[in-house]
């Protein structure tokens, strides 16, 4: 592994948490002197152990000093879906496009960070933090992009005193095998503050990512953004989890017929509870449907994460609306029968 410190020579870097298609995507557009990942700390971690080089949980087959894939250019940002939700599509790692091999260090000092980015799952994010905050200065800008919402704010509050922001994306990225990666979508990424010292951050934050070349945006309510994100992914990532489809398929299952209304009335109901904002039902269908449609052949993070066996943010999408409905007394049942049944695979 590779100190910071060293590798800037004396100067900031960028740290990624979370190397899954994501920290990846961000990791490999990213100017390469100035990023690197941090891997996961176990939990008995201590102070003594952390500055004599402790033990660190990578995944099965990363090189012992380096994170090395090959990033593929898969869709021209031409053609990639715009707007809400996610801009996920499904591609074959014998794309002919562009490939570009990628090699980035596993970090082991934090001490000059300039900025930490946070891309594992939203289950995973307060046990990943907590193991590295110790650790990191207090006035460094932290970036959250987890899907649905919860974690962030519960990151927020736990670390209140700390530059939180969070991230709302519609970057396409996934992984046919393990050493792929297929940036298959262009869209937008908004960046807002949570807390309020990461008000005055925002600005640099959005002009550091913006050197990707991606399209980075600050927005002011960014809780209202990973709203619009929310309603998006609630209506489309469970149907596709169950029903094992690609997006556009889910239209004309009665899986989806059958519930979509119930749930877009819900959303409807707690949105204006939560947001003040007043949506009608029907408009929500509509914004669904519409990214459905611009992505039809695409793959969910949700069914992705059923297929390979791994756990679903499904707490984080309509499990995190359930129980939305329960803070304000407002009835969920077609959310909650949705969260059991993935909760179930």
């Amino acid at each position: 592994m590779v100190s910071a410190g060293k590798r800037s020579g004396g100067g900031g870097v960028i740290a990624i948490l979370g190397a899954g298609s994501l920290g990846r995507l961000w990791a490999a557009l990213l100017p390469s002197a100035l990023c690197g990942f941090l891997p996961r700390l176990f939990n008995d971690c201590s102070e003594h152990d952390f500055e004599h080089r402790c033990s660190f949980s990578r995944q099965a087959g990363l090189p012992e000093t380096r994170c090395e894939y090959i990033l593929v250019r898969s869709v021209p940002p031409s053609l990639a879906p715009q707007g809400f939700g996610e801009a996920r599509l499904t591609a074959s790692q014998d794309s002919s496009e562009a490939r570009t091999n990628i090699s980035r260090p596993w970090l082991q000092s934090v001490e000059h960070l300039t900025l930490l980015l946070v891309t594992t799952k939203a289950g995973d994010t307060l046990e990943a933090l907590g193991g590295w905050l110790p650790h990191i200065p207090i006035d460094t800008p932290i970036v959250l992009f987890q899907n649905g919402l919860g974690s962030q704010q519960a990151v927020a509050e736990r670390w209140p005193e700390r530059s939180i922001l969070a991230a709302s994306t519609t970057e396409g990225a996934n992984r046919p095998s393990p050493d792929v990666l297929v940036h298959a979508g262009a869209g937008d990424t908004w960046v807002g503050a949570l807390t309020a010292s990461a008000v005055d951050h925002t600005a640099s934050v959005v002009q550091q990512l913006a050197e990707t070349g991606l399209r980075v945006h600050a927005e002011e309510n960014i809780l209202q953004r990973l709203w619009q994100k929310l309603v998006v992914n609630a209506g489309i990532n469970t149907f596709t989890a169950l029903l094992n489809c690609p997006n556009g398929d889910i239209l004309n299952s009665p899986l989806y017929q059958q519930n979509i209304d119930g749930l877009c009335s819900e959303i409807s109901v707690l949105l204006e509870a939560e947001t003040s904002e007043a949506i009608a039902p029907e408009i929500l269908r509509e914004r669904i449907e519409t990214v459905t449609r611009n992505t039809a052949s695409n793959t969910s993070s949700m069914r992705a994460d059923v297929l390979a066996g791994r756990k679903t943010e499904i707490d984080y999408i309509n499990g995190y609306l359930v129980q939305c409905g329960k803070r304000h007394g407002i009835a969920t049942p077609v959310n909650q029968i949705l969260t059991e049944r993935v909760q179930g695979l």
